[in-house]
């Protein structure tokens, strides 16, 4: 009774999305009806329902297993746009990168993000500590104008040869940000700002920006922090322990 409770909370959890998507989506997807032949309906319902009022527990079961399902698809997606976006993920000439090594992380972030501040540390001490491995960031504003500029200034930080002095400045402030402090944390690590204001203007740091975008679009990022860790897609914040072990998954590929 329990799993088939489940399967049925699982259905009607997955039903109720693809309904929601269909009706949202320029594309309708048309679907073979199903039924269930449960004899007595009423009597039916009134098993489930009071099935469920004594083991709620079953919703959340259902519901882990949608996310689940979820994730798998997401997951299977972003697989398949790694294999078709490897020289937009690992060759733009654009894009600042950091160390050399056997593995390459691609980092998605956002100066804004607190979640993003949280992987920084860890992905900083991990990399320091194995010396083996490439850094390339995709800087992705998504949290307003405030992380727009910040990544115009990360962007064109690297002509001065202080991208990562000023990364790490940026990720490991606290305060909030706007186009003032930014330029105060650029000044503290020795670029001139004059010049870096300047070179914010060139139109191909917001052409890279806007193929950030577009190739956080293609893999399925749906905020960040994100990470590409080999061939594997990564979605999150991730402590230096799952850094580690997701360094070391790569190296077996």
């Amino acid at each position: 009774m329990r799993s088939l409770l489940l399967a049925l909370c699982a259905a009607l959890i997955v039903g109720g999305a693809l309904l929601a998507t269909a009706a949202t989506s320029p594309a309708r997807l048309a679907a073979p009806a199903a039924t269930v032949d449960t004899g007595d309906k009423a009597g039916f319902g009134r098993k489930i329902r009071e099935y469920l009022v004594a083991n709620p527990e079953v919703l959340v079961e259902a519901m882990q297993e949608f996310e689940r399902r979820q994730d798998t698809q997401r997951d299977s997606v972003a697989q398949k746009a790694i294999t078709q976006h490897q020289a937009e993920l690992l060759s733009d000439p654009e894009a600042p990168s950091e160390g050399s090594g056997d593995v390459v992380i691609v980092d998605f972030n956002d100066y804004q993000c607190p979640y993003c501040k949280r992987a920084h540390q860890a992905l900083k001490s991990v990399v320091a500590a194995d010396g083996k491995v490439k850094v390339i960031y995709k800087d992705l504003p998504i949290l307003g104008e405030p992380s727009r500029i910040a990544a115009l200034a990360a962007l064109a930080s690297v002509k001065q040869g202080k991208h990562l002095a000023l990364h790490n400045a940026l990720m490991e402030f606290s305060g909030k940000l706007d186009r003032d402090r930014i330029l105060e944390i650029a000044a503290s690590v020795g670029l001139d700002v004059a010049l870096l204001q300047k070179d914010m203007e060139d139109p191909k740091f917001k052409q890279l920006i806007e193929r950030n975008m577009a190739l956080a679009g293609a893999l399925g990022v749906r905020g960040t922090p994100a990470f590409v860790i080999g061939d594997q897609f990564v979605p999150g914040a991730v402590d230096a322990a799952a850094l580690k072990q997701l360094i070391a998954e790569a190296r077996k590929r």
